[in-house]
């Protein structure tokens, strides 16, 4: 699979662009900002998107679905603990910003042990709740896309509605660092880490 990085808005969310090179199947994760960005990195390499994907329901990580999703007529995901974040500005925290995100819905709920396919590739899904109740990673080969649970040297914050600290390190010792050493993280904030780096080097977490 091939992965391009797209770093959008004021909070510098990662966005990424997961697609088979072969038959330039696409997915979409965490469209926060720019919409018009997104679309036209899609459009230069003529993906076909298959799926839109949130991590979780935070206003960085969604704030560009409406438009992403209009332009590409793609289905949008999230987990079903995080759904309803996606119709309230209150608790997607988009209202405290000044930019009431509260559209479009979801057309598929995810959980836990969900299987999503791209070309001849399977994805993972991870519930991996602490940041938000609904918060997950998705995991293919040797690669984790970990939205806002794990970064490189930190883990996601914990004091915003729905976030657990002791829920978080579970997520974390009990999911993610099941994964092999040599996987490497890609986040929702921040440069890449892997597994192995994480569990020898994270202050946040100790094994």
């Amino acid at each position: 699979m091939k992965i391009v990085t797209l770093v959008l808005g004021a909070l510098q969310v990662n966005c990424y662009l997961v697609y088979d090179e072969t038959t330039k199947e696409c997915m979409v994760i965490d469209p926060g900002a720019e919409g018009q960005k997104i679309v036209t990195e899609i459009e230069k390499r003529d993906l076909k998107v298959k799926y839109i994907v949130n991590t979780h329901g935070h206003v960085d990580h969604i704030s560009a679905n409406a438009y992403v999703k209009e332009r590409l007529e793609a289905p949008l995901l999230i987990h079903e603990d995080d759904a309803a974040m996606l119709g309230d500005g209150t608790i997607n925290m988009s209202s405290y910003l000044g930019e009431e995100v509260n559209k479009p819905l979801a057309d598929r709920l995810l959980k836990d042990g969900d299987v999503l396919e791209l070309a001849e590739n399977k994805i993972r899904v991870l519930h991996t709740p602490g940041h938000t109740r609904g918060g997950i990673s998705l995991v293919c080969s040797n690669i984790c896309f970990s939205g806002d649970t794990l970064f490189l040297m930190s883990i996601g914050r914990t004091d915003l509605p729905g976030g657990s600290f002791k829920q978080l390190i579970d997520s974390i010792k009990n999911k993610l660092f099941t994964l092999d050493d040599e996987v490497v993280v890609y986040p929702g904030h921040g440069p890449q880490t892997t597994i192995g780096q994480e569990k020898a080097d994270n202050p946040f977490v100790t094994c």
